[in-house]
C-alpha cells in the first residue's frame, strides 16, 4: 500500500507541477458555474432547490475532460521510455495502474469538492434534498472512475496522446450513447443488456436520489475491467 501511495503522490504533484491541475480545475469550474447558475436550464429557471443543473453540466464536462487528464498517465511513459524502468522497480503492474488511477481520482475528488459552496447556496434558497446532493455526488465520482479505467486503458495503448484521448472519447460513446441507441430498437435480454450497458439510465437514477446497488456494480464494474485490460497491455510490455 506504500509502494501505492508514493507513486500516487508523484503523479498528482505531476499534475501541479505541469499546470494540468490548475487547468482542469478553473475550467471545470467555470464551465459548472456557468451553466448551473447563468445559461439555459439553470437553477434560477427552473426554480426549485436542486443541484440537477450541475450533476447534468458536470455529467458531459468530465466525460470530455477526464480522457484529457488521463492521456498522458502511460502514453507519455511509453514515448519517453519510462515505463520500461518503472516497471523493473519492485513494484506490481497492479500497484502502478492503482496509484496513477488514484491519482487522477484525487483530482476530480479535489475538483468536486471545490463545488461544495454550490450546495451551501442552493440550500440556503430552499429545502435541499442532502440525499439527492449525497448520491448525485457518488455518482460523479463512480462515473468519473469508469472514465479513468477507460482512459489509462487507452493510454498503455501505445505512446501518442492525441490517440489515447480520441480512442477514449469513442469508447465513452459507446457507454454514453450508441449503448442506449441499440437498446430501443432490440426487445427482450439483448435489448435489456443494451440498455443496462448505458451509463445515462444509472447516473440519471442515482441523481434522482436512488442508490441502487446495480448502479454501482455497473460503473465499478466497467472500471475494474479497464483496469484489468490496463494490466494486460503492461504485462505485454514487461516481457
Amino acid at each position: 500500500m506504500s509502494k501505492i501511495w508514493i507513486i500516487t503522490k508523484r503523479e498528482l504533484q505531476s499534475y501541479f507541477d505541469s499546470l494540468m491541475a490548475y487547468i482542469l480545475l478553473i475550467l471545470f469550474l467555470g464551465f459548472s458555474g456557468f451553466f448551473t447558475w447563468l445559461y439555459g436550464s439553470d437553477i434560477f429557471f427552473i426554480k426549485q432547490a436542486t443541484l440537477m443543473p450541475f450533476f447534468n453540466i458536470a455529467y458531459w464536462t468530465l466525460f470530455f475532460f477526464i480522457p484529457a487528464l488521463t492521456m498522458r498517465l502511460l502514453s507519455e511513459e511509453n514515448r519517453m521510455g519510462t515505463i520500461e524502468l518503472l516497471l523493473t522497480k519492485p513494484v506490481s503492474n497492479w500497484q502502478v495502474l492503482m496509484a496513477k488511477f488514484s491519482a487522477s481520482l484525487l483530482l476530480i475528488i479535489i475538483a468536486l469538492l471545490l463545488t461544495s459552496p454550490y450546495i451551501i447556496t442552493v440550500y440556503s434558497l430552499g429545502n435541499l434534498d442532502l440525499g439527492e446532493v449525497f448520491s448525485g455526488y457518488l455518482a460523479l465520482v463512480l462515473f468519473s472512475s469508469m472514465m479513468i479505467g477507460i482512459g489509462l486503458f487507452t493510454s498503455s495503448i501505445g505512446n501518442n496522446q492525441i490517440v489515447s484521448y480520441l480512442l477514449a472519447l469513442f469508447i465513452g460513446i459507446f457507454f454514453q450513447i450508441i449503448f442506449q441507441m441499440l437498446g430501443q430498437n432490440f426487445i427482450g435480454f439483448l435489448g435489456h443488456l443494451l440498455d443496462y450497458l448505458s451509463t445515462n439510465s444509472h447516473f440519471a437514477s442515482m441523481t434522482r436520489g436512488v442508490v441502487d446497488s446495480r448502479d454501482v456494480i455497473f460503473f465499478l464494474g466497467i472500471t475494474f475491467l479497464s483496469l484489468v485490460f490496463s494490466e494486460i497491455m503492461l504485462i505485454r510490455k514487461r516481457y
